[in-house]
């Protein structure tokens, strides 16, 4: 077929859209490969695995082996540890103490009628506009 009759551009990504978001995992692992300017079958070549795998890792996996995590980042530079630990920054929210005295006052604020809500958010509004 010529490039004429094509239907796609090569700019279009190949295959069918995916119906669900990608696990933390295959998101990391195709940033990381398009960071680089790497195809699937580029990756597939370097890891010794078929771009099928590559497909399923970048979209499907989300705990991959030990040894599949161990290759990934060994292509990619970085210890096994580095490419999680960057997975779980992204994806977990860090651990908080107690409420500061202002989430308190909010959370107060919050169970307030919306009126009186209304009031004080003017109120504050006007406070802050002033000392800005």
């Amino acid at each position: 077929m010529n490039d004429e009759n094509r239907v796609y551009a090569d700019f279009m990504p190949a295959g069918r859209p995916p119906t669900k978001k990608a696990p933390a995992f295959g998101q990391r692992l195709a940033a990381l490969r398009k960071e680089r300017d790497w195809t699937q079958p580029q990756l597939a070549d370097q890891l010794g695995v078929s771009v099928k795998a590559i497909t399923y890792y970048e979209r499907e996996a989300s705990n991959p082996t030990t040894k599949t995590l161990k290759q990934i980042a060994k292509v990619f530079g970085m210890s096994p540890a580095e490419f999680m630990n960057d997975q779980n920054a992204q994806s977990h929210k860090r651990k908080s103490g107690p409420p500061s005295r202002l989430q308190q006052l909010f959370d107060r604020l919050s169970q307030l009628p919306r009126n009186k809500q209304q009031v004080i958010a003017d109120m504050l509004e006007g406070f802050l506009d002033k000392t800005a």
